[in-house]
């Protein structure tokens, strides 16, 4: 099964998320097929908390891919800034 879920990244206390599209059974920050963007919820200033692709995003909905709660939040979210 495929999902789109978060992989973390950054430093200890700043954390940094990937959103990327992996295999069910690949860990959280392992491997995955592809990065459609990220989200960083330290932002501050003129820096960019959210930036989704959603084209591709729904493609992989389309294929069958599962999103996670958070994604799917996010997602949300995308949909409305828009």
């Amino acid at each position: 099964m495929v999902v789109i879920r978060l992989a973390r990244g950054g430093s200890k206390k700043r954390p940094f998320y990937n959103i990327v599209v992996a295999s069910k059974a690949a860990r959280r920050d392992g491997r995955f097929i592809e990065r459609v963007g990220f989200y960083n919820p330290m932002a501050a200033g003129a820096e960019q908390p959210l930036r989704l692709a959603l084209d591709r995003v729904s493609y992989w909905a389309g294929v069958g891919a599962q999103l996670s709660p958070t994604v799917q939040r996010l997602v949300d979210q995308a949909k409305v800034a828009v």
